[in-house]
């Protein structure tokens, strides 16, 4: 499917993306402030959000935000917190790119440890069950909102060795259908996007040996992501997407 929004898309919109200092988060940082979007840029590693914030500026676009702030140690209050700091400075929030993610380790499940799985559970799914739960009043507050979810092709059907990381995008997915159709009454539509085999960090990770040249490159699945955040996708709700489908 050809997904086309236009130039302007997301013009005044306010659109919050977590891990957004490199890989896919970054992208969509920079192709959300390309459409119109003023961005803010969470993540845990300042100097990568300096980054995309400066070639944010560099092309024009409207003045993104840095929020820095690490998932796997944040609480209820932070993202809170996060919240004011966004009313107080923006009045406004019609976005959230639940993008961040953590892999953990490719291993048997009887070896799967129990740091690990807190870990991944607390950044994959903990964190942005309590972000989106503080982000939902604002998000009301908006004529047209949408929260996108990152899920994985291991988040649709099980997979040897995947573990706690496909065990957290299936728990993902489940939190994006439960909210959708709470939601979908609403001015608020959610979803969320299975990006598939991308050249990314967390992909050379999971497979060294593979030829990431061969790999789309996060600019390649944009559309996907301009598509579902921009009005064009009013209608779309409850849905996960592949990126590239088979």
């Amino acid at each position: 499917m050809e997904y086309a929004v236009s130039s302007d898309a997301l013009k005044g919109k306010v659109i919050l993306v977590t891990g957004a200092g490199a890989g896919i988060g970054k992208q969509a940082a920079l192709s959300y402030a390309e459409h119109g979007a003023t961005v803010i840029l969470l993540g845990r590693t300042v100097k990568k959000l300096e980054q995309t914030y400066d070639e944010i500026e560099a092309a024009g676009y409207p003045q993104p935000a840095i929020i820095p702030l690490d998932m796997k140690g944040a609480t209820k209050q932070n993202y809170l917190d996060m919240v004011d700091t966004i009313e107080g400075q923006f009045g406004r929030l019609d976005g959230v790119l639940h993008n961040a993610s953590l892999l953990g380790v490719i291993s048997p499940f009887d070896q799967i440890g129990e740091d690990t799985y807190d870990d991944i559970m607390q950044v994959n799914v903990k964190a942005q069950f309590l972000m989106t739960q503080a982000v939902l009043p604002l998000l009301h507050k908006s004529e047209d909102a949408r929260i996108i979810f990152t899920s994985s092709t291991v988040g649709h059907s099980g997979r040897a060795f995947w573990g706690t990381y496909a065990m957290s995008k299936f728990a993902t997915e489940g939190m994006m259908q439960i909210l959708a159709d709470e939601l979908s009454d609403t001015n608020i539509r959610v979803n969320a996007i299975n990006p598939g085999g991308t050249r990314t960090a967390m992909r050379a990770k999971a497979y060294p040996a593979e030829d990431a040249e061969l790999l789309k490159t996060p600019l390649d699945i944009m559309p996907l992501y301009l598509y579902l955040m921009s009005p064009e996708s009013k209608s779309v709700n409850g849905e996960c997407i592949d990126a590239q489908p088979k």
